[in-house]
Formats: structure tokens, sequence, C-alpha cells
């Protein structure tokens, strides 16, 4: 059963620090992306391995399946994203529904195991794509349909609060 869809316009991350999770992404340099992008998802097969990691704690929050295989899915989307804006001028990125996503791919039914692989894999690879990138090409352009402009150290700033956060969903005592 589909959740309730996320449409906030999360790009207020790069203006001040999260009060949920507690993470300050305008504060990060890119030569920081890629140890976050290698740092976060070290800690999500340990999530994978719990007993719950099917249950979602309410009918509006993903399950910690639900969130690892999206954390998967923003590294692919972002390292394309980030591939685009090297390789373009100004590109407008391609839409991605991420609740519609989850519904058509299935989260809650994928193997816990396959998803954490797939997940360090990815992160990697986007952290490898990180650390190649020319200081000539950092202050590249990339834009969302609905007008959002990002920098390349912009792209990896807004991207490291997403995997941040949904670590803290997952992991974060609830009250």
């Amino acid at each position: 059963m589909p959740i309730t869809p996320d449409t906030k316009n999360w790009t207020w991350v790069l203006e001040r620090p999260c009060p949920d999770c507690g993470f300050d992404a305008s504060s990060v340099q890119l030569s920081d992306v890629p140890r976050i992008l290698r740092e976060n998802p070290a800690a999500w097969p340990q999530v994978l391995l719990r007993a719950d990691v099917r249950e979602r704690p309410n009918d509006e929050t993903w399950s910690p399946l639900e969130y690892a295989a999206h954390v998967r899915d923003v590294f692919r989307i972002f390292h394309t994203r980030l591939a685009v804006m090297l390789s373009e001028t100004d590109p407008e990125f391609e839409n991605w529904d991420q609740d519609a996503t989850a519904v058509a791919d299935r989260y809650l039914e994928q193997d816990p195991a396959f998803v954490s692989a797939e997940l360090v894999s990815a992160g990697h690879q986007l952290a490898d794509a990180f650390e190649a990138i020319p200081v000539h090409d950092v202050a590249r352009t990339g834009r969302r349909s609905d007008g959002a402009v990002f920098t390349v150290e912009t792209l990896g700033q807004y991207l490291t609060h997403d995997p941040i956060h949904h670590l803290w969903d997952v992991t974060a005592p609830k009250a």
C-alpha cells in the first residue's frame, strides 16, 4: 500500500540545518561529499538485517527496507544527474517521482540483502564520481523542472542530506 507522497521542496536544506536530523548541508564542502557517500552506505547493511526491516511504523512512513531502496535509487539518480551536468550545458534533469518508483519497483518486496549490496555499490560509485570532478567543473549548473538550479557543488550538498536524513529516519529513537 502506498504512503502519502512527500511533496515538500527540500532545497531549503541548502540554507539551514535540518530541524529533524540536525544535518547542515550548507556546511558541506565538495571535498567532503565522497567521504559522506562512503560512510553513509556503510551503516545501511546493519539496518537491513533488522527483524522489522519490512515494518512501517505507521501508515505515513516507509519501512527501513523502503528507505534503503529509496537511498539506493537516490544515489543512482544523482549519479545520472551529475554525469549530465558534467557533459551538457545547464541541463534540465528528468523528473523523478520517488513515491511512484517505490510502488512500481515494489520496494517493500525487495530482498534486503540485495538492496544492501546495491545501496553500498551505488553510494561508492557516486562517491567516485564526485571525487573525479575537475575543479573547473564545480560551478557547472543543472536544474529541475520546478526551476531549482544547482551547481555541481550545491548538488553534492543537497544530495548528502537525503541519505543522512533517511538513516536518521530508521535509527533515531522515536518518542
